[in-house]
């Protein structure tokens, strides 16, 4: 069963519930006068599954500061 905890006492004391919810493995329901506003879950899959749809999408730049040409904007052609 999961573990319920206020907000306040969440926000108080958040990297010891992290920390137990990653030991554990077991879920921690975040409530807010009562009512249940969030779950924080194990992460249980491959992290680098997870960010393998984003990989190649970052440009890189040597030089962000430099200006940039006219021409090389594709929105204003």
């Amino acid at each position: 069963m999961a573990e319920t905890v206020s907000k306040s006492k969440f926000k108080a004391r958040a990297l010891e519930y992290l920390r137990h919810v990653e030991q554990s493995g077991q879920e921690l329901i975040i409530t807010d006068r009562g009512r249940p506003v969030a779950k924080v879950v194990p992460l249980s899959t491959d992290v680098d599954s997870l960010l393998a749809p984003f990989r190649g999408a970052l440009s890189w730049y040597k030089e962000p500061t430099e200006p940039v040409g006219e021409d090389d904007w594709e929105a204003l052609k």
